[in-house]
């Protein structure tokens, strides 16, 4: 029986080993991971850890002793720097060459970093690891000046965390509101109004054109001159998938390494999960490159049925959350193309509402600010391509179950 060895250490590779072993393969399994801990969760980094209400151990995937039972050679705070695909075997930063029968790339994804005047400041930090978590969660203190660039989900859940904390917080955002890039002006303008009734400054249409300071970060320039004062700045502008290695293996890479619906890439013996990969979306009729939990451990599952003799195609409406202060915001599907959005609920009264987007008649995504039973009832209706009209999503005396029957 041919081994298996996967390359990363996130959410994607501990659900597939955990997938492996569920499916029957009882063949050797490797896992290497560049840093120094196992299969970890990312959504909980900027929420619950930052915060110190979870500690490491409560991050983790699976405890360590899950690896143990299921007999995994873990390798960690080892680098691959290259795979040999004529001899089947994996280079290191160590000088080692690792065989492998079947490989799976689950490298994840890395922060977009700045490169402007100060950007190597201390004081200035990304968040992407529990490293970079820990490192901050050091300097946030009571009183401490935090300015975050970016108001995307990362940016805007560390200033949450930050605000209850008792920091003084300023968001930057270049764009005229913020989450511009995936939600409706109307969620934007709720988010803003939140946040600021509990003491965030958000300031937008500001690009950041440097930082200043010494030898530690004391303030941030925007265009046009201003400074912002700073004790400590968290910047988060975005990602970007990690796709080097299959590059220079001369596998596919289009923004993602591209794979088809069974996460196979175009090496019979390669497959590749997660947020690396651009794959086929059958609900929307193309391909996507998705950052998200739930696609990172669905395509785990879906690789492992592949290695173990059992296709089954990736199929799935894409859906993710962001926990800011009391608001859970569940997001099913994919809003881009939309023509007709409709709100459930009032967002200007309350913190409870719904925002769906509709193409053509059919509702593509939803947006759900503490109403699961919006979000549960979306995904099932966005999946089947579900045709209705506006007024009824719109009439909160029709319940999501009649609206779904």
């Amino acid at each position: 029986m041919e081994d298996i060895v996967i390359v990363g250490a996130g959410h994607a590779a501990g659900q597939a080993v955990a997938s492996l072993r569920a499916d029957g393969f009882t063949g050797p399994i490797r896992l290497i991971g560049d840093e120094p801990y196992l299969p970890y969760q990312r959504p909980p980094l900027s929420k619950k850890f930052l915060s110190g209400e979870l500690d490491v151990e409560r991050v983790y995937f699976k405890p360590p002793a899950f690896y143990e039972q299921a007999q995994v050679d873990v390798r960690l705070g080892l680098s691959v720097t290259g795979i040999d695909r004529a001899g089947h075997r994996l280079l290191t930063d160590k000088g080692e060459a690792i065989p492998y029968g079947k490989l799976i790339l689950a490298t994840g994804s890395r922060v977009r970093r700045l490169s402007i005047p100060g950007s190597d400041l201390v004081g200035i930090h990304y968040l992407r690891s529990i490293h970079d978590v820990e490192a901050m969660r050091a300097e946030f203190r009571p009183g401490a000046r935090l300015v975050v660039v970016g108001g995307g989900y990362i940016g805007l859940e560390v200033a949450a965390v930050a605000a209850k904390l008792g920091l003084s917080v300023t968001v930057i955002e270049a764009a005229d509101r913020v989450l511009a890039r995936v939600t409706a002006p109307v969620i934007s303008a709720f988010y803003q109004r939140v946040h600021g009734e509990e003491g965030v400054q958000i300031r937008t249409g500001l690009g950041v054109a440097g930082f200043t300071g010494v030898s530690r970060v004391e303030g941030v320039e925007v265009a046009g001159g201003e400074v912002i004062p700073a004790d400590v700045v968290v910047v988060g502008v975005g990602i970007l998938a990690n796709v080097e290695l299959a590059v220079e293996a001369g596998l596919r890479v289009e923004d993602g390494i591209v794979v088809d619906e069974f996460c196979r890439t175009d090496d019979p013996d390669i497959l590749a999960i997660g947020d690396c990969t651009r794959h086929p979306n059958g609900i929307y009729g193309r391909t996507l490159r998705l950052e998200s939990v739930h696609n990172a451990l669905e395509q785990a599952k879906t690789a492992s049925a592949t290695l173990t003799g059992s296709l089954k195609a990736y199929v799935q409406v894409p859906w993710f959350w962001s926990d800011q202060f009391d608001l859970k915001l569940q997001i099913a599907g994919l809003s881009q193309g939309h023509d007709t959005i409709v709100v459930r609920g009032n967002p200007e009264e309350g913190r409870s509402f719904a925002v769906f987007y509709l193409k053509g008649g059919v509702l593509i995504a939803v947006d759900a600010v503490n109403r699961p039973m919006e979000f549960l009832t979306a995904r099932q209706l966005i999946a089947t391509h579900a045709e209705i009209a506006p007024a009824r999503l719109a009439d909160e005396t029709i319940n999501m179950k009649q609206i779904a029957g």
